[in-house]
């Protein structure tokens, strides 16, 4: 009786205890259940994705965010991928209903022999609730949540879904979020190209994923690929021949990064700017993708059109001299050597090499050595005497290896569509990595002789003809200066008498241009200016304006331009056309410009398909000036051009005091660019370096290429234009054919009535210097 007795109290002991057990159990469950998330949401979560920055033609020019990823669909994955993760992490996945017994039973016999909590017995589904929702701290509570969230996220998606969230947001190392991203970034290719021992590499990736990449610890990720290679056999994955070909396998994991296919750096940083400033930090992670309006080809051809010009204006000035000099205990230690040399920047086509004892050039980057008789054949090299450990910058040429040196002049070139505005090519310096600052955009500088044809299309406005003549003689205007007077002056310090307009823009006549806007007004030409775009806080209001004074950026110059060569109107330039969401979804598209003659805002409306380019000059002042511009490079200061073999391009030259701005623009019907040359701090770019000579043959460097697809493009004629026949002296029309008379262009409203008179001597001055004569 005694033990029954003990036995049924036994029992009721232990029924209690489970009892108990079971409602403690409940009360936990509960407990946890109140703090687990809804694990639907899994299905709508929105994996971060970079922003991503292309050319219209959709080639890549930049990318920007922490996390890199490239999505896979998870219907879709690798059976190697698939089968390496599985042999990695979780064999059982298929099996399992989102925990592991045997997983979780060798995790807790760890526990007891070392008495320490390790990472472990986390399955795939574990791994994805922790990823997920959870944080990463090692505690009881946190793995009872991590198995019901399992639990959980088991009964609400499939296992391809589960295993698709995993190979997504896994992090690998080296900014690579998902097996997507980390194929290219350590491998260069998509996942679907990799060999199983690549792909196995990469498995092998999330138990440490900084620790022991390849390209940190690569014998201990070739430990750990190894290991996973014989998992998948074991698995009956691999066959044996399979699995022995990927043993022997070197692995050729690299950092491969980013690598654009466009080389757009001051696009690529405007395009940042812009969608930061209106998705705000959402534009690194929500995936959206940029489409420029960046022409692949001519970015290309500007960039290279750009440096080669800056090279060669620092090649007309002479070598500096060595970059730096390397001792010679360092020459002597090749590992201190090519350490020493990598410090030094590689920008564009420039090479830093070291004069070695031999007198050859070590190259930096390819480790090879170039003759010191190919060197000394260059004569930029002409007066300087090489010493060992010299450290210079060479340069590839056609002819071979030639000595260069990283300029300390900048430049421009921006180009783009003046019909729509759309910006095609845009450099806004030599190197981006060596300055950020942009100054297609944000360089203010004064445009000079650049600037004269909108002087030119207020004279228009006013009433004067490209036949008008103004005498090209000296002109003093009194001033607050020592000597009480202004005097201009032309570039090459002579006059010219009596000057139609025309020949005056063509050859860029100073004189002219101030004597012109004094008979406009100083005041109405200014206000007329405003019409092209400039800004009316840096027009100066004085005469000097006419001589180009101004500020204006080499962009806002392009636009300007753009209303002479599209017939009038005033288009806003633009460099992204359209942005898609992750799911290529079109979330913003640039509204199309349409030419409104009458009738519309002036300003550009906000949102809507269209934005309104309003008239702001007459088609026919719009023709006139393009002629005029015509003949610049048919003769004038741009007459360079015309090897270029168009006969519908326009353009003019600028030159600012003391050579410190050389600026040329051009344009046809379809493209304009304007190119820019300067210092950062404003100082003479040296005698003649002009805008014909130092800006110049970048426009025709980059015309050249840019136009060659393109069909001559003549401007259409206005209707309300007509073609006279002037005397060239005086400008007033002529019934003689002789060799003093050409064809002008008048609007309709304003051809000279008189008839021909006397040619005045061009050497005897009018006794009014500021008289106009028609």
């Amino acid at each position: 009786m005694p033990l029954l007795r003990v036995l049924r109290a036994l029992a009721s002991a232990g029924i209690n205890l489970a009892f108990a057990a079971l409602l403690a159990g409940v009360i936990v469950y509960l407990a946890l259940d109140r703090q687990l998330p809804a694990v639907e949401q899994l299905g709508h979560t929105q994996l971060a994705q970079p922003l991503q920055i292309y050319s219209k033609d959709r080639r890549t020019i930049a990318e920007f965010g922490d996390q890199r990823r490239i999505p896979l669909a998870d219907d879709a994955l690798p059976a190697s991928l698939v089968q390496a993760i599985l042999a990695a992490e979780d064999d059982r996945f298929f099996e399992h209903p989102g925990f592991d017994t045997r997983s979780i039973a060798r995790a807790a016999w760890e526990l007891i022999r070392t008495g320490k909590a390790r990472q472990g017995g986390s399955t795939i589904t574990q791994q994805v609730a922790r990823n997920f929702f959870l944080s990463r701290e090692k505690t009881f509570l946190r793995k009872g949540l991590e198995i019901m969230l399992a639990v959980r996220i088991e009964q609400h998606f499939s296992k391809d879904q589960i295993l698709g969230l995993y190979v997504n947001k896994i992090f690998l190392g080296h900014r690579a979020y998902g097996f997507g991203a980390a194929a290219q970034i350590y491998y260069g290719r998509p996942i679907a190209q990799l060999t199983v021992s690549e792909i196995a590499m990469l498995a092998g990736l999330p138990k440490a994923p900084s620790r022991d990449n390849p390209l940190v610890n690569p014998k201990r990720a070739l430990e750990r690929r190894d290991y996973i290679l014989g998992r998948m056999y074991s698995l009956g994955y691999l066959s044996a021949d399979d699995y022995q070909h990927a043993l022997q396998q070197a692995d050729s994991a690299g950092h491969y990064g980013f690598d654009p296919d466009v080389d757009a750096p001051y696009v690529a940083e405007m395009a940042r700017a812009w969608m930061v400033g209106r998705y705000g930090d959402a534009a690194y992670t929500d995936g959206y993708r940029v489409i420029t309006t960046v022409d692949s080809q001519q970015q290309q051809v500007a960039n290279r059109a750009l440096r080669a010009g800056l090279l060669n204006y620092d090649r007309r000035h002479g070598f500096r001299g060595p970059a730096a000099r390397i001792p010679a205990a360092v020459l002597a230690d090749p590992t201190q050597l090519q350490k020493n040399l990598r410090a030094l920047p590689v920008t564009n086509e420039l090479t830093p090499a070291v004069r070695l004892t031999t007198g050859d050039f070590w190259l930096a980057t390819s480790q090879a050595t170039v003759p010191a008789a190919e060197i000394a054949r260059d004569t930029f090299a002409r007066g300087w005497q090489p010493a060992d450990g010299d450290v210079v910058y060479l340069r590839q040429s056609p002819t071979g290896w030639q000595l260069a040196q990283l300029p300390q002049v900048e430049g421009a070139l921006v180009a783009l569509y003046p019909d729509s505005g759309a910006i095609t090519a845009l450099v806004g310096g030599y190197d981006f990595g060596r300055s950020r600052f942009n100054r297609a955009v944000q360089a203010q500088r004064q445009p000079g002789s650049n600037f004269k044809p909108f002087i030119y299309a207020a004279a228009l406005a006013a009433g004067y003809t490209a036949a008008s003549v103004i005498n090209d003689a000296p002109v003093a205007f009194p001033v607050d200066t020592p000597d009480g007077y202004w005097r201009p002056e032309n570039y090459t310090g002579r006059f010219y008498g009596p000057t139609r307009l025309r020949e005056a823009l063509a050859q860029s006549r100073n004189l002219v241009s101030v004597r012109l806007m004094h008979a406009v007004g100083v005041g109405f030409t200014r206000r007329y200016c405003l019409r092209f775009g400039f800004d009316a806080t840096r027009l100066p209001r004085n005469l000097s304006l006419a001589l180009g004074t101004a500020s204006v950026t080499p962009l806002e110059l392009a636009a300007a331009y753009a209303v002479i060569a599209n017939g009038g109107y005033r288009v806003s330039p633009y460099f992204i056309e359209q942005v898609l969401d992750r799911n290529d979804q079109i979330v913003w598209q640039a509204p199309r410009p349409v030419p409104c003659d009458a009738g519309c805002e002036m300003e550009q409306t906000a949102g809507g398909d269209t934005v309104p380019a309003p008239r702001v000059i007459p088609a026919s002042d719009a023709y006139i000036l393009s002629s005029m511009l015509s003949d610049a490079i048919d003769h004038g200061t741009a007459v360079r051009a015309k090897s270029l073999g168009r006969p519908d391009l326009a353009g003019k030259t600028g030159t600012t005091n003391e050579e410190r701005d050389a600026w040329f623009t051009g344009f046809n019907r379809r493209l304009l660019a304007t190119a820019w040359v300067g210092f950062d701090q404003p100082r003479s770019l040296g005698k003649g370096e002009t805008g014909s000579r130092a800006a110049l043959p970048v426009w025709m460097d980059f015309m050249a290429s840019a136009l060659a697809e393109l069909p001559v493009s003549p401007m259409p004629v206005p209707s309300d234009l007509v073609s006279v026949r002037i005397d060239r002296y005086t400008g007033q029309p002529s019934s003689d054919s002789g060799p003093d008379t050409l064809f002008e262009w008048f609007s309709a409203d304003r051809v000279p009535s008189a008839m021909r008179v006397p040619t005045p001597d061009p050497a005897t001055p009018t006794r009014n210097p500021e008289a106009v004569l028609f």
